[in-house]
Parts: structure tokens; sequence; C-alpha cells
């Protein structure tokens, strides 16, 4: 092939296998030592002990490094060493001993603990050719190791450089893929070295991961001779030659191992993507590449602007791949698992820095979706139909949005392909949900003034997310046990009727002192205090496990409720309708059937609910879409669902959180998706579309109001269960901060009932 051709066949695997998007690792490089043993002919990193203060960085430089790094918002800890520097300088082997150390793998696996114990960073391990013994030890502090291949040919550039003989380093790729450790290995082109050893080198990583699938990602490296070194003199490794070892990369490599190549060693680097790589490798803020110095990184916007001016989307990774994310029984030691989660967004990549936004936080959001109604920079028809269009022509993601503009139906695969969106994909979908909303309901921003009941929390539920429920003996967390009185009830009620409420919102604990006949009760206090007030109460798992202890069939219980003045259900008690999530977040509480059965039944008999979703513990994108699906066939089946709403999960007092067993809620990137995707899978069945502010601020609001969201909610007078997660945000907001909320995007305000009728303008 020519080398054109070449490439090209190189792109079309990547593109097919990875799609548009590229990676990258933002990260800190800590030089734990510049001591090596080896002599290797082009290095400029090893350096003698005369050079240096000390033969190694101290713990408290090593965590100034990584609180740097962890303060710019990077996730990985690339720790760079030179091999076994204390067999051939006593200065080591003395400073080791001195800080009781037995080697330096010894204490670069206290570093690397330290660092991730103290910053959170995920240690990378770039320790060399290392011994089964040494790459176990590592494994328990570092989520991933690497060591370059380099070559497998015989170069006089390695002489004196007993760790860089081909037996040792297969010997380290091979044990590397016994243990099951996330490997990072690659070849460096130029050094000497012909065409066939390039191909050789390759074929033998991809023989290694081929019987243990430990190679996350290869990097191809070019030469650049540097003063200084034997091979100050060489030519360095020419273009083509270049661009032609990666596209041989791409096509010889299985095809889910993941191809790099430096940013930095290229003038264009531009170009390395059309020879085939799908990650840019580390970047850093903080620190300069102490391996090449003298070619310093480019900036992140730079890389973003090459990225996407090439037609793809940048996204951030951790030091270990998603496949190996999402799989951490088997690639990840028990005590990383919770620190790699951490950092770990829904897809297994890296969280974005959202400027300090959490769900709940009372942080600004990142603009992600034209302007925010805070700075004033929104205005309506801000995510117009065109926006995002070159980010999207030609991949996949452009293919499901073109065939929604043309009337298809979006299922389970094409939903995942939505929730991958980034960068400007996102405005694209966006865009797409805010034409189908203002094509559904036009560009009214609908409320209903209500106030919030939770009669009690204590719950006989373990549900592993909630912040608010307690044990009959609980005093945790957040407040004592308690529960209302009907009087109490019907008080608030009152107050709530009084202050010009519509709507009173009944949801509580499952107390183990009800009987179905409680909730009835519950009803009757609320209609005799306020006739008029719309009663929207009772999750699926309450009517669910009321009639359950009445032993009554749901549907009859159901209609001694609507005697009682129950008009309508939420829908909360989703969380997400996929068994395999529910065992983990909420595994005594009613399943995905179970929940919709009971909407099933309630719409059946005449009461209408609306749809949630709770997102961002443990779940992936696969189980948002089958949830989506789900709904929206009981909706063709019924049409009782008023609304979507999406809730995403506080963490910051949920047990699970605490517990160490979930994320730390969605990414803003996955909430802005989360209420795009479902205006585009619900379109033509579920017509509102609910931001919740509660959770998401009204900044965050503000964005939602323009990715196809319509609808604010409630007023939420003493909404309770947010804030006991964790949540900053006030538990009422007015109509005046509402209105606040829509003038910037030139959207009129409507109060509406809770069925969204009679809707009268508001502004």
């Amino acid at each position: 092939m020519s080398l054109d051709d070449l490439m090209a066949h190189a792109r079309s695997i990547r593109d097919r296998v990875h799609g548009t998007r590229i990676t990258y690792s933002p990260k800190v490089f800590i030089p734990l030592t510049m001591l090596c043993r080896d002599k290797c002919g082009y290095c400029t990193f090893a350096q003698p002990p005369a050079r240096l203060e000390s033969p190694y960085l101290g713990d408290d430089e090593v965590l100034a490094i990584a609180e740097a790094g962890a303060a710019a918002g990077c996730h990985e800890a690339l720790f760079t060493l030179g091999e076994r520097p204390e067999l051939r300088y006593p200065d080591a082997a003395r400073w080791l001993d001195q800080h009781g150390f037995a080697s330096t793998v010894d204490y670069l696996a206290h570093a690397a603990r330290l660092v991730r114990d103290r910053t959170g960073l995920l240690p990378h391990a770039n320790a060399g050719a290392l011994y089964p013994e040494e790459l176990a030890q590592l494994r328990a502090t570092a989520p991933s190791q690497g060591m370059m291949l380099e070559t497998l040919a015989e170069l006089e550039c390695h002489r004196g450089s007993p760790d860089k003989t081909p037996e040792r380093r297969l010997a380290t790729l091979e044990a590397a893929g016994e243990l099951a450790i996330p490997f990072t290995t690659g070849i460096l082109v130029g050094i000497g070295e012909s065409r066939t050893d390039r191909v050789e080198a390759l074929e033998a990583i991809a023989a290694s991961h081929r019987r243990w699938g430990h190679v996350q990602e290869v990097i191809v490296q070019n030469f650049l001779p540097k003063p200084g070194t034997a091979l100050h003199a060489a030519a360095a490794c020419g273009r083509e030659e270049f661009l032609e070892a990666i596209a041989l990369a791409r096509l010889l490599l299985p095809e889910e191992i993941h191809l790099q190549a430096p940013p930095n060693l290229s003038d264009d680097f531009g170009e390395l993507l059309d020879a085939g790589i799908d990650d840019w490798g580390g970047v850093s803020p903080v620190t300069a590449d102490h391996v090449n110095p003298e070619r310093p990184w480019p900036a992140l916007d730079r890389l973003r602007e090459v990225t996407e001016a090439k037609g793809f989307a940048l996204a951030p990774r951790l030091t270990v791949y998603p496949e190996y994310v999402l799989n951490p029984d088997r690639w990840l030691d028990e005590e990383l698992r919770f620190p790699v989660l951490d950092r770990s967004d829904a897809e297994g990549l890296g969280r974005p820095d959202d400027r300090g936004w959490y769900s709940g936080a009372e942080a600004r959001p990142p603009v992600l979706v034209g302007g925010s109604a805070a700075n004033g920079t929104g205005t309506n028809g801000a995510v117009s139909g065109a926006t995002g269009g070159h980010a999207t022509a030609g991949s996949a993601l452009g293919e499901v949005l073109a065939g929604v503009r043309a009337g298809q139906e979006v299922g389970v695969e094409e939903i995942v392909t939505l929730f991958g969106a980034r960068g400007p994909e996102v405005r694209a979908v966006a865009a797409l949900a805010d034409d189908l909303r203002r094509a559904a309901v036009g560009d009214d921003v609908t409320w209903v003034a209500n106030r919030n009941i939770n009669y009690t929390n204590v719950c006989t539920f373990k549900c592993r997310f909630c912040g608010f429920s307690k044990g009959p003996l609980s005093l945790n967390l957040r407040g004592d046990p308690y529960l209302l009185t009907l009087d109490d009830i019907a008080e608030r009620t009152a107050e709530a009727a009084q202050a010009g409420a519509t709507e009173v919102c009944l949801q509580g604990g499952i107390h183990p002192d009800f009987d179905g006949d409680y909730y009835i009760d519950v009803t009757r206090a609320v209609k005799d205090a306020a006739p008029d007030i719309h009663v929207h109460g009772f999750t699926a798992l309450e009517v669910t496990e009321g009639a359950r202890r009445l032993q009554e069939p749901l549907a009859t219980y159901l209609r001694r409720l609507m005697d009682a003045g129950l008009r309508s259900l939420p829908g909360t008690a989703a969380e997400i309708l996929d068994d395999e999530i529910r065992a983990v977040i909420c595994p005594d509480k009613i399943d995905t059937d179970e929940w919709l059965e009971a909407h099933r039944t309630a719409h059946g008999i005449g009461l209408r609910s609306n749809v949630t979703i709770m997102f961002g513990t443990v779940e992936q994108p696969l189980h948002w879409a089958r949830h989506l699906v789900r709904t929206r066939a009981l909706q063709k089946q019924t049409g009782g669902f008023t609304e979507f709403v999406p809730l995403p999960f506080v963490h910051m007092a949920a047990p699970i959180y605490l517990q160490r067993r979930s994320r730390r809620g969605p990414t803003f990137r996955e909430a802005v998706l989360m209420h795009a995707v479902g205006r585009i899978a619900y379109h033509g069945w579920i017509h509102n579309i609910q931001a919740s502010w509660v959770k998401l601020g009204m900044d965050g609001a503000a964005q939602m109001l323009q990715a196809g969201v319509n609808d604010l909610g409630g007023t939420l007078i003493n909404e309770n269960i947010s804030r006991a997660a964790g949540a900053s945000h006030g538990q009422e907001v007015t109509e005046d901060d509402l209105a606040a909320l829509c003038a910037p995007l030139h959207r009129p305000l409507r109060r509406r009932t809770t069925l969204y009728e009679d809707a009268v303008l508001a502004r």
C-alpha cells in the first residue's frame, strides 16, 4: 500500500471501533528518581548523582506535585523513574536504606499509595522491566502500569542497558498479563530499527494481549535526537516513517487496543489522527514532559481545537481505560476500586473539570449549552438545529440525529450512542432536543405551586442511595427519626393552600407500623384541610406495600385511595428500571416489573403519574437506555405518564457513597444529556420534560431549558429528601425566581396544574 492508503485503512479501523472520541489523560509527571542503571544512547532523563540534590524525591516533594495536579483537575499521577539505580549508585542504595525501603520499587509503591490516599490522583507506575513479585506489589497501589517495549532488535543504543534486553521486556509484558494488570507499552521509532523490527515488536505485543487481554494502549513514539547523548548526531525519525509506524500499529494490533502518539513531539500533531490514533496520552497542565522537557505540551484548548477541527470530540480519561474500569473484579485490586470509581463517569472515562459542580452543590456548572440565566448570556434558540453539524457529520451520532429528524424512533443502541456525546456533539444533541420541545409544546415554561409533605423518615427498606430514611433507632447523618401526625399533615396542607399552592406532594419512608389504611387516612386529612387541592402522592413502592400489608389487590387499593382524594402518583421509586442495578442500590425494593405494573394498574383506573430516573450511582448509559425504552413502551400502552423527571443522584450524605460503593453523582454533561435524550426518546409520547432545580441549581436548570426542557416542576415548600442527601439548594423557589430564570431566555413562564391543565400566563 501507499502511505495514504495505509493511513486510510488504519483510520477506517479506528473510526469503526472507537468512533469520533479521542481521549487524553490529564496528569502530572512525578520524576521519583532520575537515576538509572541503564545507559541508553538517546536518553536525557537519566542523570548522575552529582547533578541531583537528592537521589529521590521525598514524600513532601511528591505530594506537592500531586496536590498541584489535583487542584488543576488532573486524574493521573505518572511516576517516571530510572530502572534499579540502587544497583549502580551507592547514593541511591544508601538513601533507600536510610528511609526504610528495600528497593526503588518498594519506595515507588509507598509513594503511589501516599499520592492516591492524600490527593485522590490515580498512580500510573512506569518503572520499566520488573519481576512478577514487583508487579504484584505495585498492583495494590497503582491501577495501571507501563513499560515501553521499544524494540526487539539488538541495537547499539541499548548497549550497557541490562534492563533493555528483549527477553527482560517481554518477560515483564507477559507477567503483567498473567497478573491481570492494565498495561501500557509501545515502540520507539527511529533508533536504528528496521520496518521489520517494528512489525515484530507490534506482533509480540499483539500476541501477549491475545493471551491475557491486558494491553490497554500502545504508544508509538518518534525518536528525536538530543544534545549530550550518544545519538545526538543521528537523524530524527522521519515524518513518513513515523506515520507509517502508527498506521501499521493500528493494522497489526487487536482492534480494542487503544493507540496513542504524543502530541508534543510533532509540530503538526493533527496529522497523527489521520494515521489512526484514538488517544493523545498524558497531557499535563502542571508539569513538563520530563523525558522530553524541550518539547512542551500543547495547551488543552489547542489540543481540543485541533481534535475538533478533524471532526472528533476530546474526552478526558483515567489512567485505566473504560474497558478495565467497568470490569473491576478482574482488573483492579480491591483497594483501588473505589478510588477509580470516584474519578470515573458513567462510561468509565474521567470526570471532567465541572468547576466544582455536583448535583445538589451550590457551585455553578460549566456552560455546555447556550448560556446561563445567572450570567445573562442565554438567548432563545441558543442551541438551534444547525449547531454541531460539523461535529457529527458522518459519525454514528450524526446518523442517529439525522434519523430522528427524519421521524425515526431511537432504540437502546441509538440512545446509548446519544449518551456518548462529547464537546460540540453535546450541543448538537441539545439542539435537536430543543427543536423537538418547541414542536411539541412551544416556548412556554411551566411550573406548579406545590408543597412537599414528607410525613416520616422512618423506613423499613434499606435503599443504599438514600440519606433521608432512618431505621427506627437511627440517629445518624441528618436529623432524628420523625413521624408527623395527621393533624400536622392537615396543618401543613392548610398553610400550603393559603400560600396559593394547588398541589400537595406526599412521600415518605415505609414505616414499620403502617398498614395500607394509613395512606388513605393521610389522603383524607389533606382533602379535609383543603378540599380543592390536588393530592399527588405515594410512590409505586408505597402503594404496592400498602396493598400487600392489607392483602388487597392493587387496583382495589388504588380505587380506595382515589375515593379518599388521591389524583396522581409520583414516579419516584423508579431509580433505574434495570434489575442488575437495583440489586446494588435498592436490593429489597420493588423490582422493575413491579414498578411498571404499579403504574400500569394506576393508569388503568384513571390515575396519572410521571416517570423519574435517578442516575449517577453505579449504572452505565446502557441501563439509562433500557429505562427510557421500558417506560416508553408502557406509555404507548396506557398514555398515563404526564412528564419525565430526571433526578441526578446527590452523593454527599448518601450511604452508598459514604460506603465507597458508588460514583459521586453524574457529571454536568451527563445531566444535560439525560434531559435532552429523554426529550428525544419520548418524542411523541411524553410531551413534558422537567428539570429539578433542587438538584441542578437555578443556573443548571437554565441550561436544561436550552436542551429540551419545558417544565421547572414545583415550588417544593419543605422539600427534605434531596437536602437529607446533601443538597444545599433552598427548600423553596418563588414565582419571581422562576421568572428571573426564564427572562434571559425569552421564554414565557406559565403556571400549570399538576396534570398540565388550565395553564395560565404568570408573567
